[in-house]
């Protein structure tokens, strides 16, 4: 296939990137989510009227990535006889299926419902995993999520009471992991009364956004202590310990020099902490026996909302599909005027966050993921559609990097979600990988728009734009001074641009 020298460039420069990295070892990395990690299909089904799984985020390239919170079979589940296996089980019926219904093979699931042996998923962790293959390194991609699961969720096993989340963290030592909260868990609680465009909620009734700012805080700190040191520290100045009580905690962190507990309840709820503050209950995390402080844990930030800011009224989910519909007479609360609002109040609170992890002294957070600022450099740069509500969003030859439910990623947004990722874990150019990106063909997405979403990514991260085709003898120069071990690779990875 030929095509431009421009367009040549970011492939020779991912050539140029798997020569220097062919003899690597084998990187491990974890990702741990919920919905907007595994992603979504498009809605649209079969013949028989079954869900089309084929060629969609939710289940991409699930056969290469290890999908810890899959059914796996009765040795596998809580109680099972497989220890060294993260361990699993659906037997109370909880998410979607019918109670008793163990690891069922043959039910069709949806975008919301946990897996089946038959259907794992892939989602970011696996475009992740095939940026990783098309750039010639060497990558152990697994990820655990779980739908509207909280990072505080993944810890304490509260998503479910039968998902032992906290094992799939601990099963094993990290190269590297990825965290991911609720889309806006970390935001400050907010109470509103009009929609986006002045009119009153109905009446007697109020918006309430219920964010826990406190709670991400706390679980990212605690997080990244078990998985670094193996037991946690609760507050500042306080012993590392492996169970605590939760209210005792956040009253260690929001109690005033000298105050009371009541003080400090106050000062926690303030900051939207709500029924966490003074929750009594005891958490017994046990020991991380697969602590290391060499792991890498990256906190995602996610993306503005758009069905928090202008949704034209109320929505109801189709549960087969996912896909949302409007009621225009029923208006919808709106808490932020704008994408550029929500954007910045999430950076600042993952800035915040992350401070707070590395105050105690442990290895801390290696970095941010600015996914959403890559999000809003799209719409801002003229690459991606400001309004996914507007007449025009569907003929303005702009892409959508929002499902049309305005919270989950699109095939556009989890591909960009993708591409910060693999530039912020490896290191690399995003746009080394080229127009003719894997993912993206396998995905339906063009290669001009999976160069554009490349640019992007790279932007948000800090990295120029590629040089100009003249520059391209010299890259060329470089690959071939290193053929041999290029040929190399190109024994372990056939070649897929055709």
């Amino acid at each position: 296939m030929r095509f431009p020298i421009s367009r040549a460039l970011p492939i020779a420069l991912a050539a140029l990137a798997a020569v220097t990295s062919a003899n690597a070892a084998p990187s491990s990395i974890l990702f741990v989510g919920n919905s907007y990690t595994f992603g979504r299909t498009d809605g649209s089904l079969n013949p028989d009227g079954t869900l089309n799984l084929t060629n969609q985020v939710l289940t991409y390239n699930a056969a290469n990535v290890r999908d810890l919170s899959a059914p796996r079979g009765p040795d596998l589940v809580v109680g099972g006889t497989n220890a060294s296996t993260p361990k699993f089980t659906d037997l109370t019926g909880t998410n979607s299926y019918p109670v008793g219904v163990n690891n069922p093979s043959g039910v069709q699931g949806n975008s919301y419902s946990p897996h089946t042996q038959a259907n794992t998923w892939g989602g970011t962790a696996g475009i992740f995993k095939q940026f990783t293959v098309q750039a010639g390194l060497d990558y152990d991609v697994a990820l655990s999520t779980r739908n509207a699961a909280s990072l505080r969720g993944h810890l304490l096993n509260t998503a479910n009471s039968n998902w032992d989340l906290r094992s799939n963290i601990g099963s094993q030592q990290w190269g590297n992991i990825v965290l991911q909260d609720q889309s806006d868990e970390a935001l400050a609680s907010k109470t509103v009364t009009t929609d986006a465009a002045g009119r009153p909620l109905n009446t007697g009734t109020t918006g309430v956004l219920g964010s826990n700012f406190p709670s991400v805080r706390a679980y990212v700190d605690l997080i990244e202590d078990w998985v670094h040191t193996g037991k946690v520290t609760i507050a500042q100045g306080l012993a590392a310990v492996t169970s605590y009580i939760e209210r005792d905690m956040f009253r260690a962190q929001y109690r005033p020099p000298g105050g009371t507990n009541a003080q400090a309840d106050a000062a926690c709820a303030a900051a939207g902490g709500g029924t966490f503050c003074t929750n009594g209950l005891t958490r017994d995390l046990g020991v991380n026996v697969n602590a290391s402080l060499d792991t890498k844990i990256y906190l995602q930030e996610t993306w503005a909302r758009p069905d928090l800011i202008n949704s034209p009224g109320a929505k109801t989910i189709n549960p087969v599909t996912a896909i949302a519909t409007y009621d225009t007479n029923t208006p919808a609360p709106s808490y932020f005027g704008s994408l550029e609002e929500m954007t910045e109040q999430m950076r600042l609170a993952m800035l915040s966050i992350r401070d707070y992890a590395d105050d105690d002294g442990s290895s801390g957070i290696k970095g941010i993921i600015p996914t959403g600022q890559a999000f809003l450099r799209a719409v801002q740069d003229g690459v991606a559609t400001r309004n996914m509500y507007a007449n025009d969003a569907g003929t303005d030859g702009l892409m959508d990097l929002w499902f049309n439910d305005g919270t989950h990623p699109s095939k556009w947004g989890s591909y960009l979600s993708a591409l910060t990722v693999f530039g912020t874990v490896t290191g690399l150019d995003p746009q080394s990988l080229g127009y003719h990106e894997w993912a993206a063909r396998d995905l339906g997405i063009s290669g001009e728009d999976a160069y554009a979403l490349q640019q992007i990514a790279a932007a948000s991260l800090g990295f120029q734009k590629v040089p100009e085709p003249g520059s391209l003898a010299l890259v060329l120069a470089g690959v071939g001074m290193l053929g041999v071990v290029a040929r190399r690779r190109k024994l372990r990875a056939p070649n897929r641009l055709n």
